[in-house]
């Protein structure tokens, strides 16, 4: 388990609904990052254990989305019945952050935990969003498991790029963070 003072988990918290709201859709700025919100769902898991986090996060991203497509002129092309499935995706990222939190070990040791906590959320998180909206948006009328198969091939591995990308860059700074904080009380303790 990662041992972070309530302070930091704050300032993750408030860090990771930034991230999620510079980089949804491009909804609301010009940076032109890929968006990171399966990375905000699992890092939360992995960092944030308070029950409040998950939902709090899924509240911004429907917010997010709705007041895109109200008032930012963005296509409701997504807002379809099938949009209910990104609370489950979205859960299976964040319970795949939890699982990992429960099994991390400093090390290198934990990197296979790691890809396989964030291969087997993404892979349920992409067919329950791409999937459910490939089969009930209603978009699609002759929607099929022929149809669907190239669809994972087309966009899931642009999601895992995007994923990897967020959770390695987090990985990477609390790294730094646990080894200034490790440098830090050696020096004190001189």
């Amino acid at each position: 388990m990662l041992d972070l003072s309530p302070r930091s988990r704050l300032a993750i918290g408030i860090a990771l609904a930034l991230l999620m709201a510079v980089t949804r859709g491009h909804h609301f700025s010009d940076i032109n990052l890929p968006s990171a919100s399966w990375a905000v769902f699992f890092l939360a898991g992995v960092l944030l254990p308070a029950r409040w986090a998950f939902p709090a996060l899924f509240l911004e991203a429907v917010a997010l989305d709705l007041a895109a497509v109200t008032w930012g002129g963005v296509s409701n092309w997504c807002v379809t019945p099938a949009y209910g499935l990104l609370l489950p995706a979205y859960a299976a990222l964040w319970l795949g952050g939890r699982l990992y939190a429960r099994v991390h070990q400093e090390g290198w040791a934990t990197l296979g935990r790691l890809l396989t906590c964030l291969l087997g959320a993404s892979s349920v998180c992409h067919l329950l969003s791409s999937g459910g909206f490939y089969f009930f948006s209603g978009r699609y009328p002759d929607a099929s498991l022929a149809g669907f198969l190239p669809r994972i091939a087309a966009y899931y591995p642009q999601s895992l790029q995007a994923l990897a990308l967020y959770v390695g860059l987090a990985a990477l700074l609390l790294a730094a963070g646990h080894a200034w904080t490790q440098r830090s009380s050696a020096e004190v303790s001189r």
